[in-house]
């Protein structure tokens, strides 16, 4: 995540293909594109002035599967879905773009070269036109899709002319060089260009630098002005003018981008009689209804006169769900990229589905929770529905993508608990289906699964003023004495962290740490 400013006078750059691990897939975003995000998998020998003084060195390949390799694509590929760039991991494409509107972001474990960062690239240097690499070392960053993806996002911001975010108190005094944004949850929000690892939904900013408090850097601005692209061709009008596009009136599908923070796109819609309509309106996303995605969606709804009759913006949720009762006529709908307590509409963009069904439907949501205690992993869930449930069919993923049948079960049954037989972390999601025939799927949760011993929370059990904690997620935390007392509560983040006890008495007590999927309670021995 480190970068330079300073040019050097650079040389043509040799690169000489290694055989990869795992050969990865040929994929585009938007090949009609010229300008080009390369991202290289597979191994290269690098030789160029801008690293290493010239000399020559091997960057083996990364050592990573076909499906997270696409999920690393997909995830970088939203960040960029605003523009008219085409990220790739086909070597063909980025060899076929003008040299001075590409750049190749090599993913790699080796990186002992160069040491204390995640990645590293030069500012500016996708339009240098001499193929100086950025790099990425999944290593350093906790070889995680998520921030594999994050970082490559990232990197290739630098060599488009991004510094980083910054953030700064009231009084302007920097608090953090590398933003780590606001909120937890889905709309839990960090700049591409700071700390985005730990937040949901990321994006970019026009927000301070760690030059100057008052240094705000446009990053949709720098991105489209200096490097020979702009921004996608708008695809559906913004208006209720009269070439808005028209939607099937008994069912539709429309898949679309929200591309500037001025894009809005307008659809019309007829109801021959009176009846429900239901629309779902989802960001891209990856796994999870709204992992990965960027776009936290608004909608307005109109009539035929074009009077606004209700505004659609869950405060906690990026995607849209419209089921309501309307009588015959015309209606538009209007859907745009919004802010969120955590962020503004500013870096609101991308990808989305919007699908329709005119009649109500018998299944209104399904929503799957779950928890590991001691290795078992529980799982419940809650349907809202007009008619009975059939059938419910529990599933297992062991990469989010790929679904198994794991149990049947019977319409009066609300959760199910077992001890799943294998190590690393599982996907879950249920499968509803009513009476007569009409199926929906709940949203997707992930459980750690292991033996009891893979604890997610590692806790100093020895204390003289501190607890240690270092943890995979974010947790809430109470902090009690063998009374049952509480003598500390409260909210951390992921990584390590410390819980002042320094006021308290010497003694044993205990911490019990908790989130959504884990709960863990650990012995400390105050000295």
């Amino acid at each position: 995540m480190k970068n330079f400013t300073q040019k050097l006078c650079l040389v043509a750059m040799l690169f000489i293909s290694i055989n990869a691990i795992a050969q990865a897939p040929k994929l585009n975003s938007l090949d009609t594109a010229t300008s080009t995000i390369y991202l290289d998998f597979d191994g290269q020998t690098v030789q160029s002035a801008a690293w290493q003084g010239g000399q020559q060195f091997v960057c083996d390949a990364t050592i990573l599967t076909g499906a997270q390799i696409t999920e690393i694509f997909n995830r970088v590929s939203e960040d960029y879905r605003p523009f008219n760039i085409n990220i790739t991991t086909d070597s063909a494409k980025f060899l076929a773009a003008p040299p001075a509107n590409r750049i190749r972001v090599i993913v790699t474990p080796t990186c002992a070269w160069y040491t204390g960062v995640g990645g590293i690239a030069y500012i500016g240097s996708f339009i240098w036109g001499d193929d100086t690499p950025a790099f990425v070392f999944p290593p350093r960053i906790g070889n995680t899709v998520k921030n594999i993806s994050e970082a490559c996002s990232h990197e290739s911001g630098h060599a488009l002319g991004l510094s980083h975010q910054s953030k700064y108190d009231a009084l302007c005094n920097l608090t953090e060089t590398y933003s780590t944004g606001a909120g937890s949850g889905e709309t839990g929000w960090a700049p591409i260009m700071g700390n985005s690892y730990n937040k949901n939904m990321t994006g970019w900013n026009n927000g301070p630098t760690p030059y100057d408090c008052a240094d705000a850097q446009d990053n949709l601005t720098i991105i489209t002005s200096n490097n020979g692209f702009t921004y996608r061709t708008d695809d559906f009008s913004d208006s209720l003018a009269g070439n808005t596009t028209t939607l099937n009136s008994v069912a539709f599908n429309v898949k679309g981008i929200i591309s500037t923070t001025t894009d809005k796109d307008a659809f019309k819609f007829t109801m021959p009689q009176s009846g429900n309509i239901h629309v779902d309106a989802v960001p891209f996303h990856t796994t999870a209804t709204a992992d990965g995605a960027n776009l936290d969606i608004k909608i307005m709804l109109y009539n035929g006169t074009k009077t606004l009759i209700r505004t659609y913006n869950p405060a906690s949720f990026m995607n849209v769900i419209i089921d309501t009762l309307l009588t015959a006529g015309t209606y538009y709908i209007i859907l745009s990229g919004t802010g969120n307590n955590n962020t503004s509409s500013y870096g609101s963009l991308g990808a989305y589905t919007l699908n329709g069904m005119r009649g109500a439907l018998p299944i209104h949501d399904v929503q799957l929770r779950g928890i590991n205690e001691k290795g078992r992993h529980t799982l419940s869930w809650n349907i809202i529905a007009d008619e009975p449930t059939a059938t419910q069919v529990l599933q297992v993923s062991s990469n989010g993508f790929d679904f198994t049948n794991l149990a049947s079960l019977n319409s009066g049954t609300n959760n199910y608990t077992y001890q799943p037989n294998k190590n690393g972390t599982l996907y879950y999601r249920l499968k509803a289906i009513s009476v007569i025939n009409q199926s929906m799927l709940s949203n997707i949760i992930k459980l750690k699964a292991g033996s009891e011993n893979q604890k997610i929370f590692i806790v100093g059990t020895l204390v003289q003023q501190d607890i240690f904690i270092n943890a995979t997620e974010n947790y809430n935390y109470q902090v009690t004495d063998t009374n049952g007392r509480t003598i500390a509560t409260g909210k951390k983040i992921s990584g390590a962290t410390t819980i002042n006890i320094g006021n308290q008495p010497s003694g044993m007590y205990f911490i019990h740490m908790m989130n959504d999927t884990h709960r863990q309670t650990e012995r400390i021995i105050k000295q």
